[in-house]
């Protein structure tokens, strides 16, 4: 990093340091504000279920793509369900293009791990015949512009995109063809886990960081909150936090709730 560049992170990192002990933020949000969320109408692709979200300056999209295999040897009697995400290059200068790094992998599984741990999708749904033939969805979640909580960005547009998702019915027969109807069913959302994600700067949390609020940061955490209220996954990035610092941005997320739940129900 040349010394133009440390120096003017140096002073922002201080002077971002300097508002939070104040209990202020660049963007004079609240500590635990979110910024404007946004769901985009229209249709962007070719999915069977979508979503284009905005979370403040952050744009993610995201597609469910349906296709019919074979249920994994282990899970005779459940479908299969897979997540990706792509980092794209115009989203950010610190993204590169090629396979998908550890952050991009790191952030499916905080998607992927939510979903499955609050049964938002029932996977048993997805059979048409036990061990043999059953839907196979393909949750694809691009970043089009990195503004900073990514994790919540593609939580929410995730979970949109499942509950519009349509798939067609399908029969197989006992000569073993498979016969697709022109006759669709919804993709049944049973739960919306919702991901709150919290960076610790000095000894105050704030919700909802912003890209610059990442860079600063001294810890960084995702909690999923699902309907019930209750914690149905965590992921910790980097630093440190005692368990109060813990149980109160649990009990953050928990108010929280209520408000981005209903944002996915009305954009379903």
């Amino acid at each position: 990093m040349f010394d133009q560049e440390i120096l003017t992170h140096n002073l922002m990192k201080d002077y971002i340091r300097d508002l939070v002990e104040r209990g202020q933020r660049l963007d004079g949000r609240g500590l635990y504000d979110y910024r404007p969320i946004d769901v985009l109408s229209g249709t962007f692709t070719k999915a069977e279920g979508e979503s284009w979200l905005k979370l403040g300056e952050t744009q993610v999209l995201v597609g469910v793509k349906a296709d019919l295999g074979e249920p994994f040897p282990d899970t005779p009697d459940k479908g299969v369900f897979v997540s990706n995400v792509e980092l794209l290059p115009v989203a950010s200068p610190t993204f590169e293009p090629g396979p998908p790094d550890e952050g991009a992998i790191e952030l499916a599984r905080i998607v992927d791990r939510a979903i499955r741990s609050a049964d938002a999708i029932d996977l048993s749904s997805l059979v048409i015949s036990p061990g043999k033939l059953v839907y196979m969805l393909f949750l694809d979640m691009y970043v089009l512009d990195y503004d900073g909580n990514l994790e919540d960005s593609l939580t929410l547009a995730s979970l949109i995109a499942l509950g519009r998702t349509e798939v067609p019915e399908v029969v197989l027969k006992e000569n073993g063809e498979v016969e697709v109807k022109e006759r669709k069913r919804r993709l049944e959302l049973k739960d919306i886990p919702i991901n709150f994600t919290f960076v610790k700067i000095g000894n105050k949390m704030l919700l909802d960081p912003t890209i610059e609020e990442e860079g600063v940061c001294d810890a960084s955490i995702t909690i999923a909150i699902n309907k019930e209220g209750k914690v149905c996954s965590i992921q910790k990035k980097h630093g440190t936090f005692k368990v109060d610092e813990i149980l109160n941005m649990v009990s953050v997320a928990k108010g929280k709730w209520p408000e981005l739940a209903e944002i996915v129900r009305e954009a379903i």
